[in-house]
């Protein structure tokens, strides 16, 4: 996703990250993502908040100050409405531009994979590797795409 910002938006110099503090997977994807820009020379700026109430205002803030945004997967930050990088695709069919889609089913399938091995003593769970989805798809927005004046590479899917 930090490569899709990129991409999609070269001219960007400053990357809003907006994410609920009290969302785990949040803070997680927060790191790896803000490490990423900072690599390639974007400032990053965090922005949390613990609830819904905080959204508006941070969002407001957020906008102001940078270039383009990015939601990880944030069940509370998904009611933003500003142009996005989003962490899943329920966002981005919301209000965002693109995402690096993940299927849903498939990750759970996986889960239950690891599941079962350490179920049946095949796998230790302090030592078992953290498993990623492996076909991320990139996916774009049209409706937000066109109101941003977004050229979309030939390479992303259309959100129907």
């Amino acid at each position: 996703q930090a490569a899709m910002i990129q991409e999609l938006f070269p001219d960007a110099k400053n990357v809003g990250i907006i994410y609920c503090s009290g969302e785990p997977n949040s803070v997680y994807q927060v790191e790896v993502v803000k490490a990423a820009l900072e690599k390639v020379g974007c400032t990053v700026n965090t922005y949390t908040f613990s609830d819904t109430n905080d959204v508006v205002s941070v969002t407001g803030t957020a906008s102001d100050a940078n270039d383009v945004l990015y939601i990880p997967t944030d069940n509370t930050a998904a009611s933003c409405a500003e142009p996005i990088i989003a962490g899943e695709e329920g966002i981005c069919k919301a209000c965002g531009v693109a995402t690096l889609s993940i299927d849903y089913y498939e990750l759970g399938r996986t889960t239950g994979e690891m599941a079962v091995k350490i179920l049946k003593g095949e796998a230790d769970i302090s030592t078992m590797a953290i498993e990623y989805y492996p076909n991320p798809v990139k996916k774009y927005n049209p409706e937000m795409a066109s109101l941003y004046n977004v050229t979309i590479p030939s390479d992303y899917e259309a959100i129907g």
